[in-house]
């Protein structure tokens, strides 16, 4: 009967239109296989494996012990949105006010937050391919239309103002710039990134910039598109506080934009999550008003990690990977084995180094392209090393 039931339950049209990320099935299986005694090498998790900070932990603690368990502000506490403004003009040399900024639940629901504010029903938002696997769901769950923007392989996946003109689509409202790129590493270049920007301000359209990985940058500083002249007007940055500072699961992110699309987004979450947690609101505090150490610390150690996976990955026969030059991502190629073999997929080929080499990677269907999986090097060198051994024999075969 209950079955039956199940079976009759007819869902909105609008949760139709979207899947289960293709990130969280892999660390679901992989947990599950996992809970069996089976040794995984989790090359999953978009996450760091570092722990937060001590600073910022206690800063919670405190807030714990002061009873700052109620409700706040939607927009964040005022001392927190203040902190973002001034920690990204430091950072990335920008000018917003706290006005034009408002915290979010994490770096994703800031992404849900902006494109609800501006995407109507037809609407086309460009999303660069490889793409993370959430940019053309949101726009499908919001009844726009997600256009891919190929990216060059040779060019190591960067986006140009050539690939966004290419693409442009009839009544495009939204270009998604994510550099650092998940999940190829690609960073845009800040004379690129201008092009795209006066690409967008001339069509009349916006450039929403995804910050996640702002500070994972190999060779050069930082950059924000927002700190360019006479950016601001055209631009909405989403940040987070998750990679940066290693807080995932404490869901802390912000949206900078001109102070309208901030009070729609307000007005959004006042009806959704009503804040952001107060606790976690103190220790991302904590972290915007604190020392950078651990960033640095974390960057030195990932780029150690990036040269030994890149060396052994193109050590592999069929395999090639393009350097990536920010994240914490490799995006290794592997048309030239799955030809050889006869698999159709990088969903099959993921399944079968899950199954046969107990190793978690995600296909790259899941980013929009299909000759390639995404590696995440946010795990340890011994885990590394016993990765790429498997990784090694399972190509070999």
């Amino acid at each position: 009967m209950a079955d039956r039931v199940a079976t009759e339950i007819k869902l909105a049209e609008r949760v139709e239109r979207i899947g289960v990320s293709a990130t969280l099935a892999v660390l679901q299986e992989a947990e599950r296989l996992r809970a069996q005694g089976v040794d995984v090498v989790d090359f999953g998790p978009g996450e760091p494996d570092f722990p937060t900070p001590e600073h910022i932990k206690q800063a919670a603690v405190r807030a714990l012990e002061e009873n700052f368990t109620k409700y706040t502000p939607t927009a964040g506490i005022p001392a927190l949105r203040r902190a973002v403004c001034e920690w990204h003009g430091r950072e990335l040399g920008t000018a917003y006010q706290p006005a034009e900024c408002i915290v979010t639940v994490g770096g994703k629901h800031g992404v849900f937050g902006a494109l609800s504010a501006l995407v109507n029903r037809g609407e086309a938002v460009l999303v660069p391919s490889p793409y993370w696997v959430s940019f053309p769901e949101i726009v499908n769950y919001l009844g726009g239309r997600p256009v891919a923007v190929p990216t060059e392989e040779p060019n190591g996946f960067r986006l140009t103002a050539a690939d966004v003109e290419r693409n442009w689509a009839e009544g495009t409202r939204v270009v998604i710039v994510n550099s650092p790129n998940n999940p190829s590493g690609a960073v845009v270049e800040r004379e690129e990134f201008g092009r795209i920007l006066e690409l967008c301000r001339r069509r009349g359209a916006w450039l929403l910039s995804d910050e996640c990985y702002s500070h994972f940058v190999y060779d050069g500083a930082p950059f924000s598109v927002a700190s360019l002249a006479e950016a601001k007007p055209h631009v909405i940055v989403v940040g987070s506080l998750s990679k940066t500072f290693s807080m995932t699961g404490w869901r802390i992110g912000y949206v900078l934009a001109p102070q309208p699309i901030v009070e729609a987004i307000t007005r959004l979450q006042s009806h959704s999550t009503s804040n952001p947690t107060s606790i976690a609101q103190k220790a991302a505090l904590a972290a915007l008003t604190g020392p950078m150490d651990s960033v640095r610390e974390m960057l030195a150690e990932y780029a150690r990690r990036r040269a030994r996976v890149l060396a052994g990955l193109n050590a592999i026969p069929h395999l090639r990977c393009a350097e990536p030059r920010g994240a914490f991502y490799a995006y290794p190629n592997a048309r030239a084995w799955m030809e050889r073999k006869g698999v159709k997929t990088t969903t099959e080929l993921a399944q079968r180094l899950l199954e046969e080499a107990r190793i978690a990677v995600v296909p790259g269907e899941a980013f929009g392209t299909a000759d390639h999986f995404r590696l995440s090097y946010a795990t340890s060198m011994e885990r590394i090393e016993e990765g790429l051994r498997r990784l090694a024999r399972f190509f070999a075969a």
